[in-house]
């Protein structure tokens, strides 16, 4: 295991970005959230690779849990 805070500032990123799709993906299943949470994080993401890999992230989230 790697200590976090000496990681670049876009591998810290993608991990935070990685989080937030394992945490929506659970509102959602749980519902607490409804789809549409997906798209307001999205939207929320300025750069596109990040927001790209905020949506894969998503996607691989969505098959692990179960959720359509």
């Amino acid at each position: 295991m790697q200590n976090l805070s000496l990681l670049s500032q876009t591998e810290r990123n993608r991990i935070e970005l990685d989080k937030q799709a394992a945490y929506t993906v659970w509102k959602v299943k749980n519902a607490k959230a409804g789809y549409e949470a997906f798209v307001e994080l999205s939207n929320n993401i300025s750069d596109d690779d990040d927001r790209d890999f905020f949506e894969r992230a998503v996607s691989k989230y969505k098959v692990q849990m179960g959720v359509k």
